[in-house]
Formats: structure tokens, C-alpha cells, sequence
């Protein structure tokens, strides 16, 4: 394993990190919508058809889904907060080049660029976990998590308020002063995380998920053009399988994989990633339909002959529920568990799109379905990160929740593609231009519900909460966190690290090492050298202090489910073990 991990805030982080960090997540997910209230007049605008327009959608979903483990690892390995500074610099690059151009090629390549900052929101996680007490965690990363639904639906209005009354190109220039204002918020308020991963960056691994991924999604957006049994259709189908495959078989045999494969073969995380996906499909359907049903004239005979502006304050309530539903899901997941939370969430999600099959022919019908998804979509993708947590051990949180946020990003570019292809097959060419039908509209919801219901099903086989589990990422007051941390560190190692006059070594790294040679948690130690590790299960550990300016030192012992304290005097000569 290579990711350290504490069980307490590396830092002392004030109050505004939590917002700041939310922000930068908002702005990072405004990339998803940001042209869906122009989406039916990208062909015109850049002159091509109405297929190739779908990429400067489908190219930022495609690189944020790309991005997402990329980015986390390179957090994990030289700091999170840097790599989110990163991110967001890559994205106002990205918003400019869209900015200053009307050339296919040059729009897609700016868009790409945007996608890559897809990567904050598990490194706005990470941060969160290693500076945050644990009474104050479960809201944040629920709050962090929805950003990506947030972001994505307060962006509808604005932008369409920024389009109706100005140039299109205005919203990249909007979105590079997000940017702008993310980094500098970033700079001023988020203090770097002191945690950081051994070994180096997985380059093969992150090359071949990126192709593996785009030999995916080509042929899923141009097969309905190329035909879906043609030759290149298939071809890239199955190239896409080879590539993954030998992927995965190259990261099983890495010691620093960029993804660690073994931790998704566990049940609880295979199944809470697979229903991520399903949750990721749903969100991005709501984002396509509704507008562009609102924007259609009412000379269709389905059309709601609505302005931007007013398409985008219908659907607006999407984001702003998801927003207010954070901390309505820590009441809900204290009491009944994330589980619980997450298909309740399902369940609403499938209600909202079940009725919206029969509530289209009016625009405050619109609202009503905005809203209900709202609470359905914030309610699962809350319940997302408290369940990884909950699954794996404290020493591969991160890897495990930046391979969660990547398969959200894969579920809402397939939908991207999917709808987009659906929408474009089912156009009526009205004076050479093609304008979507309710047929399409229909099917598009009726594709939702049923990735929803596949959701539902991967839900169900979730381990639940036994009534003697208590809640992994909530406590009720300061002295119930007090009282939890003090029962997991029973459950764990606890000592001192002393140096060579016997004086406490404050901010050494202590690592705790299974029988196999792999790291099974890290901690820096206090200033009064104390630490305290917790461990996965009973057994035989070496615990090992490294520390600058003294020796490194390993102490063999075996916890049995008693406290072991365990002292550690650098001084001494010892077996080096690496982590």
C-alpha cells in the first residue's frame, strides 16, 4: 500500500476550508453544463453536425474521467492542495482557448483541458480527511461529493443568462474568473496536506486507462454514424477490452499501481463503484433533457417555448437541492446508515424520472422534477464516500475514493454519449435543422430509470449497517469523537518515539507493516512523540519510526485485540522496512 494516513488533522484548518474547498468543487463541476443551455445551437455555432458538436460535451467528461485517478495519485505522492492548484490552473487554460475560438478541433481541445480539473473533487476529499476532526468529516464529504451535482446545476441559469445576452464565448471568460477566484481562495485559506505516498507516479498505468477509456467512448458516440455493426465500431469495442484487460493486468503487478485493482474486488467497494456509475448515468440525462425541452418552441407541438434564462431557473433547483440535502443526509446516514441513505436516494431519483415521463407538458412541471432528482441525486452521491470509507481500511481511503469519483465521471460520460446519440437519431430535420422530439426525450428518461433500477439492484447487495457497527464518519458532540478515537486506538498500537537522549521526535512518520511486507496504516507522531495506529485485523505487525535527522528503527509485535504500547527509540540501531 502507499497511501499514509492519520487518524487525526494533520493541521489546524479554519473554518472557511470547508467552503472554499466546496467552491473549488462547484467551479470544477460548472464545466459539465456549462454549454447545455447552447447545446441544440453548437452545429451553427461551430459549424459541424450535430454528432461531432456532442464531443465538446463528451471531451470534458472523457478527460475529467481520465483525470480523476491521475491527479489523485500525483496529490497522494507531491500534496493534494498543490495538485488542486494544479487542476484549476489546467482548467482556466482550457476556458480561454475555448474563449478565443470557434474552430471545432481548437473548442474540443480547450474542453479537454477543462475536464482535467475533474481531479479536485477527490483531492478536495483528501484534504478534507487529513486536516478535519472526525465529528466535522461525514457533512464535508458529503457536501464535497454533491459539489459535482451543485455546480452542475446552479451552472444552467447563469450561463444561460450569460448566453442569451451576450457572445457565447462570454462563458469561458466567466469560467476562467472562476477559476481564477478558486486558486486564489485556495492559496489563501487551504493549507498543504503534510501527508504524502511513497514510490512513483504509475505513467504506463495512467496512458493505458486513457486509452482504454477513449477506445470506449469513441465508439459509443459515433457508432449510430458508423454503424453499430461495422467493422470500426466493433474493432474499437474490442480494442477497448484488449487495452483495459492488459491494463489491469500490468496494475495487478505494480507495487504503486495508479489504480489499486484489489481494493475494488472487495464486495462492499464493487458494488458502492458499480452504483456510482448507474448514479453518474441518471445525473447527466436530467442536464440534457429538461433544457433543451423548455428552449423548444411551442410551434413543435411539445415544446415549452421558454428563454434560456427561464429554462435555466427551472432547472436550477436541481443544484440548489443537492446543495441543501448534505446535511439531511448525515442526519439520515447516522441513524439508518449510508446504505440505507443511498437507496432511499435511488428510489427518489427513480420516482422523479418516472414521473417525468408524464409531467412535460408544462414548465412548472419542470420544477417538480428538478427538485425531486435533486434530493434523490445529493442523497446518492452523499452516501458514495461514507460507504468507501466505511469498506476499506484507513490507509487506502484515498486511492479508494479517487477510484469512486472515476467511475461517477465514466457513468455521466457514457450518459453524455448515449443521450447525445439518442437525441440526435431521434431529431426531426426541420428546414435542415435537427430539432429533438418527445420520443427521444422519453427514451432518454426511460434510460435513466432503467440505470437507476440496475443502481438499485447493485445497492441491495451492499453489506448493512449491524446494530452494533457504530457510524464511520459522524459524531454527535466533541466527547463522543473524544470517546470513538480513544476506542479505535484501543484496537491498535500505541507508544512514543524517542531519540537518542530520550527526548520525545515529534512529526516522525510511523508505519504500521503486515506479515506480507505491506504497509496496513502510517501516522506522524505528536509533539510530545506520542502516536497511536489502528489495526485492519488481529495478528503480527512490525511498527517502524523514520524521522529526519535519526536513525530509522522496527519494532516487531503482535496485537491480540488489547492495547500494545509499543516505544520506539531511534537511536537504536534497527531493520529498516520500507513502507
Amino acid at each position: 500500500m502507499t497511501q499514509t494516513t492519520t487518524d487525526r488533522p494533520a493541521g489546524r484548518a479554519s473554518g472557511a476550508v470547508v467552503p472554499v474547498l466546496a467552491f473549488a468543487g462547484i467551479v470544477v463541476a460548472v464545466m459539465q453544463t456549462l454549454l447545455v443551455p447552447v447545446i441544440k445551437d453548437l452545429p451553427q455555432l461551430l459549424d459541424t453536425t450535430p454528432s461531432n458538436a456532442t464531443w465538446v460535451l463528451t471531451s470534458t467528461l472523457l478527460s475529467g474521467a481520465v483525470a480523476t485517478p491521475i491527479m489523485g495519485r500525483l496529490g497522494d505522492l507531491y500534496g493534494k492542495r498543490r495538485m488542486l492548484i494544479l487542476s484549476l490552473a489546467v482548467m482556466v487554460v482550457g476556458a480561454l482557448v475555448s474563449a478565443l475560438t470557434s474552430d471545432l478541433l481548437l473548442m474540443i481541445t480547450g474542453r479537454t483541458l477543462q475536464g482535467f480539473a475533474m481531479g479536485a473533487i477527490p483531492l478536495g476529499i483528501g484534504l478534507m480527511r487529513d486536516m478535519l476532526p472526525r465529528e466535522k468529516l461525514g457533512s464535508a464529504m458529503a457536501l464535497m461529493s454533491s459539489s459535482i451535482g451543485v455546480g452542475g446545476g446552479l451552472a444552467l441559469p447563469a450561463a444561460a443568462l450569460v448566453a442569451q445576452n451576450s457572445d457565447w464565448h462570454a462563458l469561458y471568460y466567466g469560467a476562467a474568473g472562476l477559476g481564477v477566484l478558486a486558486i486564489g481562495l485556495t492559496l489563501l485559506v487551504v493549507p498543504e496536506s503534510p501527508m504524502r505516498a511513497e514510490g512513483t507516479f504509475d505513467l504506463p498505468g495512467a496512458l493505458g486507462l486513457s486509452a482504454g477509456l477513449v477506445l470506449f467512448l469513441l465508439p459509443i458516440t459515433k457508432g449510430s454514424d458508423w454503424g453499430w455493426a461495422s467493422g470500426t465500431t466493433l474493432g474499437l469495442f474490442a480494442a477497448s477490452a484488449v487495452v483495459l484487460v492488459l491494463w489491469g493486468v500490468m496494475e495487478l503487478r505494480l507495487k504503486a499501481p495508479l489504480v489499486d485493482l484489489r481494493t475494488t474486488a472487495r464486495p462492499a467497494v464493487l458494488f458502492t463503484n458499480l452504483a456510482s456509475i448507474m448514479v453518474g448515468v441518471s445525473f447527466y440525462v436530467v442536464s440534457l433533457v429538461l433544457p433543451q425541452l423548455l428552449q423548444l418552441p411551442k410551434s413543435t407541438g411539445y415544446g415549452l417555448g421558454q428563454s434560456m434564462v427561464v429554462a435555466g431557473l427551472l432547472v436550477a433547483p436541481l443544484g440548489l437541492t443537492m446543495m441543501f440535502t448534505a446535511p439531511v443526509y448525515a442526519r439520515l446516514s447516522a441513524k439508518y446508515g449510508p446504505k440505507v441513505t443511498l437507496i432511499l436516494g435511488l428510489l427518489i431519483i427513480a420516482i422523479g424520472y418516472g414521473a417525468g415521463l408524464g409531467l412535460m407538458s408544462a414548465a412548472w412541471q419542470s420544477l417538480v422534477i428538478s427538485v425531486l432528482l435533486g434530493a434523490g441525486i445529493g442523497l446518492a452521491y452523499s452516501s458514495l464516500p461514507a460507504l468507501i470509507v466505511g469498506a476499506v481500511p484507513a490507509s487506502e481511503t484515498g486511492a479508494a475514493n479517487g477510484l469512486n469519483t472515476l467511475m461517477r465521471s465514466i457513468g455521466t460520460s457514457v450518459s453524455s454519449a448515449v443521450i447525445g446519440m439518442v437525441l440526435a437519431n431521434t431529431a426531426n430535420n426541420v428546414g435542415g435543422v435537427e430539432v429533438p422530439t418527445m420520443h427521444g426525450f422519453r427514451v432518454s428518461f426511460l434510460i435513466a430509470t432503467g440505470a437507476v433500477a440496475v443502481g438499485l439492484l447493485l445497492a441491495l447487495f451492499l453489506p448493512g449497517r449491524r446494530p452494533s457497527d457504530k457510524p464511520q464518519l459522524r459524531a454527535s458532540s466533541e466527547e463522543d469523537a473524544a470517546l470513538e478515537r480513544a476506542e479505535r486506538v484501543l484496537r491498535g498500537f500505541r507508544g512514543r518515539v524517542l531519540g537518542a537522549d530520550g527526548s520525545p521526535v515529534a512529526r516522525a512518520k510511523v508505519t504500521l507493516i503486515d506479515r506480507r511486507g505491506r504497509q496496513a496504516g502510517a501516522t506522524l507522531s505528536a509533539e510530545d512523540g506520542s502516536y497511536a495506529l489502528i489495526v485492519p485485523a488481529q495478528g503480527s505487525y512490525v511498527v517502524a519510526a523514520r524521522a529526519t535527522g535519526h536513525g530509522p528503527l522496527a519494532s516487531s509485535a503482535t496485537h491480540a485485540g488489547d492495547e500494545r504500547p509499543v516505544e520506539l527509540d531511534l537511536s537504536l540501531p534497527g531493520e529498516t522496512v520500507p513502507a
